[in-house]
């Protein structure tokens, strides 16, 4: 597995991780029925709960450690608290995988519903994550989706932000994060550069580089070391256009699907997995260090990890660069 350094971090991690809010979920179908229109309109634990199988989820981690994805980045959110806990088993299970591993997990919101980004709320989240996942100390906590708290109230010395100062004090935690699921929310906390690190998700992908506009910008200025979720477009920078699929909160154009299929094209003529393409063409830009794509299943977890050890030549990425297009959210994608 190819490896890079996290930004100001310091931190050696592999260019693809795992994203652990799916793990368990037996199929892409049911992964997307979970994933709600509307997440505003959901309660309590609801999130990402009906299908998750936990042996199954067991297995993905055990799967994706051993091939090289040692960054694996979770949620209380993910499943009620579920993704936790199953990374908590795996790495019980199996203590020799989880010497080799970062976890990374965040802080704010552990349902739909509850979102807390007051100082003694952060510290309540760190202990319950450290219990559910039997982790001690983090290599870096994000504060996740801080989108309808005032900014001030997230970064004051009695908000999220304090809280984490104090823990790294302590030792618990060493290197602080934003993890926003809309880009908006995201950039102003990176230009902060309060931050080391940041994971974003919607911003960056071969269909996507709404990055450019202010993420990066400000990751730059400050070496904020960047994770970028949503590498594949929830799957189709994986396949390809595939029947019958239900993307999640995705409605791809037939133009945007057309575009893909010369993607497809080229990698085929190179013979190189379009898989690993889209992931490590994410990573080529300086300030990403590494990718999360979601993984379901064992065998999902795997083709991402060897999707980060192809040696892919320049003369591709060459071909590739005119079909790297901005497709806009809510008209093609």
């Amino acid at each position: 597995m190819k490896t890079k350094i996290l930004g100001r971090t310091g931190l050696e991690v592999p260019i693809v991780g795992l994203g652990a809010a799916f793990i368990g979920i037996p199929t892409a179908n049911q992964a997307a029925e979970e994933y709600p229109e509307d997440p505003n309109n959901l309660r309590g634990d609801e999130f990402l709960t009906s299908y998750m199988e936990e042996a199954l989820g067991v297995q993905t981690i055990h799967a994706a450690i051993e091939a090289g994805s040692t960054l694996i980045d979770t949620a209380p959110l993910y499943g009620g608290t579920r993704s936790e806990t199953t990374i908590g088993r795996a790495l019980k299970e199996r203590p020799d995988l989880a010497a080799k591993c970062t976890v990374t997990t965040k802080v704010g919101q552990i349902t739909m519903d509850a979102k807390d980004f007051s100082f003694d709320a952060i510290l309540r989240d760190v202990e319950a994550s450290q219990q559910r996942l039997g982790i001690e100390q983090f290599d870096v906590l994000y504060i996740h989706d801080p989108m309808d708290a005032p900014m001030e109230q997230v970064m004051g010395q009695d908000g999220a932000l304090g809280a984490l100062r104090k823990l790294q004090k302590e030792g618990i935690v060493q290197y602080v994060g934003v993890a926003a699921n809309e880009p908006e929310t995201n950039a102003p906390y990176i230009e902060t550069g309060e931050f080391d690190a940041a994971v974003v998700p919607e911003a960056w992908s071969l269909l996507n580089q709404l990055a450019v506009e202010h993420i990066l910008p400000a990751a730059e200025k400050h070496n904020v070391g960047l994770v970028v979720a949503t590498p594949l477009e929830r799957g189709l920078l994986a396949t390809g256009p595939v029947a019958d699929i239900n993307y999640l909160a995705r409605n791809f154009s037939q133009r945007c699907l057309d575009h893909v299929s010369k993607i497809q094209g080229l990698c085929r003529d190179y013979d190189i997995p379009m898989v690993a393409a889209s992931l490590q063409w994410c990573t080529r830009h300086p300030q990403i260090a590494s990718t999360i794509p979601g993984a379901r299943t064992s065998a999902e977890a795997v083709e991402n990890a060897r999707a980060g050890t192809v040696e892919i030549p320049e003369t591709f990425w060459e071909e590739l660069a005119p079909l790297v297009q901005h497709f806009e959210i809510g008209v093609d994608r």
